[in-house]
């Protein structure tokens, strides 16, 4: 039972925006057979990437992190603005947008 737990707790958090982001608009977008969420507040989004990747898997998510951003949000994302939580994280990432 207690192997579930976390991963349930993960699961959980997985569509939910930062606490910057509460109020903020909500997108799905499925783009290279990859599920995101996009929380956009003001010129600011947050993209939450859901599911199991691979390693080998994970490296094109940075760009297509930025790309469903600017599908999602209508807006160009400043170029360099990425954060993420972790270095190299590809679950979740953070831009500056220029609408």
């Amino acid at each position: 039972m207690r192997g579930l737990i976390l991963p349930l707790f993960l699961a959980a958090c997985g569509a939910s925006p930062a606490p910057q982001f509460f109020g903020a608009t909500r997108h799905e977008v499925t783009k290279g057979g990859i599920d995101f969420v996009i929380f956009q507040k003001d010129s600011y989004a947050e993209v939450v990437r859901l599911g199991y990747l691979t390693r080998a898997e994970r490296a094109p998510v940075p760009q297509l992190m930025e790309e469903v951003v600017e599908q999602a949000t209508g807006c160009r994302v400043v170029p360099g603005s990425m954060v993420t939580g972790l270095p190299g994280d590809t679950g979740e990432a953070k831009f500056r947008l220029s609408c």
